[in-house]
This record gives structure tokens, C-alpha cells and sequence, in this order.
């Protein structure tokens, strides 16, 4: 009996149904047994160790044995060292973690294990991201692109992804060197998301620091409690407003954007990281939103 690549807890799942062939062709060539979500030309890959989430993949529990691994594997496009690109993606916070290459062996390890494996190039050896740091990428979906020829570790990292300490290999701005070439300013490369979470945090941290005396809005926010919750409480109204009164896109998304900013404002006095918000999104993914509300402890 062939091995099962399921990962612990979890096993190879189609969304929809039980894993089956697929009798259209896929882009690949020939009838394939993953089908893309709203027929994108990708192939999803579910992989999951955490017992309290799932991906859309993986509500079904048809385990995919090595032999179907093998046909997937043979249809990605290697190059003429046997090599893809394989690149590792936060799936919360969609930052690029790092970039490396991967074989059919890495490839078929980072499935079985659901750890982001690669192959050194330079030691010609696979290796995997955290057996020293313990620092690694716990992976949930495996994607490939529409030309084959490279992969996106969809993952969780275990802390610090770059052997600087960095949380990405990603932190000088092309920007930065050119305009000033003797100074590599260390920034991280942030969605629009985070580069406001970060913004926040540095308010927060001029405060503690007892720096930069200019007066802001944030600063004067995290300094007043008070003030901080009657204005999530004012903007959330205005958003509803929006939607009450008929009112415009273009109004509906400018009261978001209010109600989002001051909320990040309240999560960084808490000391709470967007990340840990997207992640309790996404455990809650595969569970009906009338269930997950009764299973809440009542509020005291």
C-alpha cells in the first residue's frame, strides 16, 4: 500500500468532493485531480498542521497517495538541472518570506512534512528552514504557476525567516540605494497593510522613547484612551452610515479606511499584531459563522 502524504491531522482534500480525476484537461497537459478554485489555471496543493484551521482544499479527507504525487511532479516544468524557483510566502500577512530553489525531492519532502524545504545549490543537498534556527515555515498550500516553472510555499513561519534576524530576506528598498548608495536602510518590504501597522509602531514607540516631540494624531490617539475608542465608535457609525443613506463606493471605502486606522491604533496599545487578527480570519474559514458564534464563551 502506497505511503499517505497527508500531514498530520490533515489529509489531501479536493474542495467540493472526494478526491477524484478530473475529465476536463487542465493546463497541464492532461486530465489532472486537483481542479483550481474558479478554474484558474493553478494547481493547489492542501497542506495544513494546525488542528484548528483549514483551507478550502481541506474539508475532505481523500488521502493522495505517492503515486499521484509523481504525476504531479512530473508535470512541472524543471530546468536543466532538475531546479525550480521556490519562493515562501507568509499566509497571513502575504510577505515574501525568502526565495530558493527546489527539486522533485524537496518538493515531495515539503509535502510529506509540511515544513518548506529547498535544495542548496552550493552544497548540492536538500535542506529545510529551521533544522538549525528552528525557525521554520510551516507550510498550508503548495501553489504552482501558470508556466510550471516555479512554486509558492503558502506558510507559517516559526519566527525570523532571514539569517539576519530579519522576519523577510526582503528589507533594502532599491528606492533607499539608489538614492543614497552609501546607506542600505534596513525596511522591510511591507504591504500597504503593514507599512501602517508599522507607522503606528514607530508612533508608539517615540512615546516610550520620550523622541521626535512632533505633535500627531496617532500619538495623541495611543495617549487617550478615551478619545481612541469614542472614535472607532464614531467612525464604525459612518460606515454604516454609508450604507444606510445610499451613500457613494468611493464614501463607503474612505469610512473603512477610518474605522481601520483607528482600530490598528487600539491593537498596537494592546500590543496585538494584525497578523494574530488575519489568523484568527483564517482559522475560522472552514467554520459556519452561526457555530463559531455559539461556540464563544459568554462575556462576563
Amino acid at each position: 500500500m502506497a505511503a499517505s502524504l497527508s500531514c498530520p491531522s490533515r489529509a489531501w482534500i479536493q474542495g467540493g468532493s472526494t478526491l477524484s480525476w478530473n475529465p476536463r484537461k487542465s493546463t497541464l497537459g492532461a486530465p489532472f485531480f486537483v481542479k483550481s478554485p474558479r478554474n484558474f489555471t493553478v494547481v493547489r496543493m492542501a497542506v495544513s498542521v494546525e488542528k484548528n484551521s483549514q483551507s478550502p482544499l481541506e474539508r475532505y479527507e481523500a488521502h493522495l497517495d505517492d503515486a499521484k504525487v509523481n504525476l504531479l511532479l512530473d508535470r512541472i516544468k524543471w530546468d536543466d538541472k532538475g531546479l525550480v524557483v521556490a519562493i515562501a510566502q507568509n499566509v497571513d500577512t502575504g510577505a515574501i518570506l525568502m526565495q530558493g530553489f527546489a527539486n522533485r525531492e524537496a518538493v515531495a519532502t515539503t509535502l510529506r512534512s509540511c515544513k518548506a524545504t529547498f535544495y542548496s545549490r552550493s552544497r548540492q543537498s536538500l535542506w529545510t528552514k529551521g533544522e538549525t534556527s528552528m525557525n521554520f515555515i510551516n507550510v498550508h498550500d503548495v501553489f504552482l504557476d501558470c508556466d510550471r516553472d516555479s512554486i509558492i510555499y503558502f506558510g507559517k513561519p516559526d519566527g525570523p525567516t532571514c539569517h539576519t534576524g530579519a522576519e523577510t530576506c526582503y528589507y533594502t528598498s532599491v528606492a533607499d540605494v539608489l538614492k543614497l548608495p552609501q546607506v542600505e536602510e534596513n525596511r522591510l518590504a511591507l504591504t500597504t497593510l503593514y507599512s501602517l501597522e508599522s507607522t503606528i509602531a514607530q508612533r508608539k514607540a517615540e512615546i516610550v522613547e520620550a523622541q521626535n516631540a512632533k505633535p500627531s494624531w496617532t500619538k495623541k490617539l495611543l495617549l487617550d484612551e478615551k478619545l481612541l475608542c469614542s472614535k472607532i465608535r464614531e467612525e464604525a457609525g459612518e460606515l454604516c452610515q454609508t450604507l444606510e443613506n445610499a451613500e457613494e463606493s468611493k464614501r463607503t471605502a474612505s469610512e473603512m479606511a477610518d474605522v481601520l486606522y483607528h482600530s490598528m491604533v487600539l491593537l498596537a496599545n494592546k500590543g496585538v499584531k494584525m497578523e494574530e487578527v488575519l489568523a484568527v480570519l483564517r482559522e475560522r474559514f472552514s467554520q459556519s459563522g452561526i457555530e463559531e458564534k455559539s461556540s464563544r464563551k459568554p462575556k462576563h
